[in-house]
């Protein structure tokens, strides 16, 4: 006996606070633009290139902060200093986030 199922392609993760990726990326895209005051960023727009600094770049990185509650370092900036780039980084550490809080929520029920 064989079960008929429909393949099910498995939903992209979320992003911080249950904001898709694309909106995630959206979302920093419009930092760049309103810290840049530029009226179009690329995805892979390079923030240095673009004109930002170091001050500015702290900038964005306090919007990444308040707006998604992920704290990135100024090295993490560094690493891919463009919209994409700081959206796989906030997705990747609001990941290990929840992965570290699942974990100490079932050691605390295992005691």
């Amino acid at each position: 006996m064989s079960l008929d199922t429909p393949a099910v392609t498995p939903a992209a993760p979320p992003s911080p606070a249950g904001v898709p990726g694309a909106e995630l990326l959206d979302a920093l895209t419009a930092v760049f633009r309103r810290v840049l005051e530029l009226a179009e960023v690329p995805p892979d727009g390079n923030f240095f290139l673009l004109g930002g600094d170091s001050l500015v770049a702290t900038r964005v990185l306090s919007a990444v902060a308040r707006t998604h509650g992920i704290e990135l370092t100024f090295e993490d900036f560094l690493a891919d200093p463009t919209p994409a780039g700081l959206a796989d980084r906030v997705t990747t550490a609001a990941t290990a986030a929840t992965a570290t809080a699942a974990t100490a929520t079932a050691a605390t029920a295992v005691r």
